[in-house]
């Protein structure tokens, strides 16, 4: 009929579906029509997700291309649906269309630092995660006991850590459900393994992570991804001089069992450009207020900061890393620093540091563990959940803290 034949309706759904510019349409020199007819015969199965991934996909590579342009040359060219059929007979389990859709986009990326997935660093501690390419994420394709038909998604050279998505229902998962697995280290069952959870669908799970990166809501760090998360309302001026805090969680330092969470903070201490030079200072020592979610209250006071003593003089930005622990899910900190003026030395000031909360991610605890609770007495699994280890800068309690064995030479190691 003329209506299905009329380019401009064909225009429209090229657009909508398949986000066909004028100038690609000029390129291939067809018809609208001719070119939603050619791909929706290839993409045609992906028609509620194609958008939206190919959005994220064009966001992303437009920001890093601004912001770390070497992390782009690390990036696959898209696979075949006959590759995706492959995989699916090599595991033996479907792969969801959202999942299907991202790699007919781009194949993941290659082995590398930085990975596209995000890094994090302590000073003894780095972490990068690659988002796996769909041959290397067959490999890793997992059917042991506590793992049964999850497929890793992300993976890290460094610590092995992996986020795994599960293929089917089992073992307490819901399907295609997103997470980083850690083995309950109370348990005498190995396949009793915790799960953090990182998203409900691949979808849902690659969407929310790039909108944080465009948007600015993770740091680029020395041409890396950085997950930490900034409260906007977490930052407190006093006089001439601004502290911000920003905040992530660390699975692979973290356990359910026993309840160990554990959290790295950025700060960024500033003063104003339009400060008089008569108000440089020097930081002399740290308060902290650290509240657990029960209730409990710890003060730590020290001098200066992770083993420095900056000096902040107008205009200058001044940061640093530093990390805690609860035994509870959630906590927050608070405090102030104590400076002194360089100009006039026995002139003394405290300078305030918002209050900033930590979560850990919503967690499942393995079905193995409840089994055995049913099979074994309840009081063998008791935890004291009394002891937080908090402000770490000095060296000894970053000792404490961070000598945690190793994960396994597999994909991951979780909470």
């Amino acid at each position: 009929s003329n209506l299905s034949s009329h380019d401009p309706l064909w225009k429209r759904h090229c657009k909508k579906y398949w986000l066909i510019s004028e100038e690609e349409k000029s390129q291939r020199n067809q018809s609208w029509k001719a070119i939603f007819i050619s791909t929706y015969s290839d993409l045609g199965r992906y028609i509620r997700y194609y958008a939206t991934l190919k959005k994220a996909w064009d966001d992303l590579e437009k920001y890093l291309g601004q912001r770390c342009p070497r992390m782009i040359g690390s990036l696959k060219e898209s696979v075949r649906e006959e590759d995706l059929d492959a995989v699916e007979a090599q595991i033996g389990c479907k792969l969801p269309d959202d999942y299907r859709c991202s790699f007919r986009i781009h194949n993941g990326q290659k082995l590398v630092v930085p990975g596209l997935m995000g890094s994090m660093a302590l000073s003894n501690h780095y972490r990068s995660e690659d988002l796996l390419d769909i041959d290397t994420a067959a490999g890793g394709f997992q059917q042991r006991l506590g793992l049964k038909q999850c497929l890793p998604l992300t993976f890290c050279i460094h610590t092995g850590l992996s986020q795994y998505m599960a293929l089917e229902s089992v073992e307490g998962r819901n399907k295609y459900e997103i997470f980083y697995q850690c083995p309950d280290q109370m348990a005498r069952n190995p396949s009793a393994i915790d799960m953090f959870i990182t998203g409900t669908s691949y979808l849902e799970w690659f969407t929310s992570y790039v909108n944080k990166v465009v948007t600015g809501g993770y740091p680029i760090i020395r041409d890396q991804i950085f997950r930490y998360v900034h409260d906007k309302e977490c930052v407190a001026t006093t006089g001439d001089i601004t502290v911000s805090v920003s905040t992530s969680f660390l699975p692979e330092l973290s356990s359910v069992h026993p309840p160990h969470y554990f959290f790295t903070y950025r700060i960024r201490i500033e003063m104003s450009k339009d400060a008089l030079p008569e108000k440089a200072c020097q930081l002399d020592s740290r308060y902290w207020r650290i509240t657990n979610a029960k209730g409990d209250v710890e003060e730590v006071q020290g001098p200066g900061v992770v083993g420095e003593f900056p000096i902040i003089s107008p205009g200058r930005v001044y940061e640093y890393t530093s990390c805690t622990t609860f035994s509870t899910t959630s906590g927050y900190m608070e405090g102030y620093y104590t400076f002194h003026c360089l100009y006039y030395k026995d002139k003394f000031f405290n300078v305030t540091i918002p209050r900033f909360h930590m979560v850990c991610p919503t967690f499942k605890v393995s079905t193995a563990r409840m089994v055995s609770r049913d099979e074994t007495n309840h009081n063998e699994y008791a935890v004291d959940e009394d002891e937080d280890s908090t402000d770490t800068d000095e060296y000894e309690d970053r000792r404490r803290v961070l000598d945690i064995p190793a994960p396994s030479g597999r994909c991951p190691r979780h909470t």
